[in-house]
């Protein structure tokens, strides 16, 4: 009897593992989404995709500017490189870093793209390397979905989903016109 108490706790608990990396479900906090060759084709292998990015999620804003942030990961021997990014929450997306020039911090466009190293990560967060939407077509309200895709500088491109998310941390403001001692372009 005690035997099969712990045969079927066992049981159960392999069931529940299996079903739930069966199913892959992440909270969309949590979104592990791969990068695919244009045109995306739905993939039934279960090896790691070459890019990933987890927990994307976009500024909330009513208008102007915002930026989407998150971790991008490289499951690949080689380094891969961002080169360009497009949403239709915006007619025009940059990749941004932010730098110190003369004591101020100074956002810019990033030269050359996002570069994840091999088998390593590379953050998307306030204050540092980030996606930069300008013009931003509609209002983005916290938990809102605004759809992304990045491409790579072989030409694979990296499709997701990011969450609309208030953030008021590191006085960040992507409006013209405002004197945050930081600079676009």
């Amino acid at each position: 009897m005690i035997v099969n108490r712990v045969l079927s706790a066992g049981l159960l608990a392999a069931l529940a593992v299996t079903s739930v990396s069966a199913c892959g479900a992440q909270s969309p906090t949590q979104e592990a989404v791969p990068a695919t060759k244009a045109p995306a084709v739905a993939s039934t292998s279960n090896s790691a995709a070459p890019l990933m990015i987890t927990d994307p999620w976009v500024k909330t804003t009513k208008k102007g500017m915002s930026a989407a942030f998150g971790t991008l990961v490289n499951n690949t021997d080689a380094d891969v490189t961002v080169v360009s990014g497009a949403s239709p929450l915006s007619p025009k997306i940059e990749l941004h870093e932010v730098v110190d020039a003369k004591g101020k911090s100074v956002m810019r466009l990033k030269e050359g793209g996002f570069v994840i190293p091999a088998r390593g990560t590379h953050p998307l967060q306030p204050g540092g390397d980030h996606i930069m939407l300008m013009k931003v077509t509609e209002e983005v309200k916290p938990g809102a979905q605004i759809p992304f895709t990045l491409t790579l500088k072989d030409g694979e491109t990296l499709k997701f989903t990011a969450v609309g998310k208030d953030f008021a941390g590191g006085k960040e403001d992507y409006q013209p016109g405002t004197d945050t001692g930081r600079k676009h372009g």
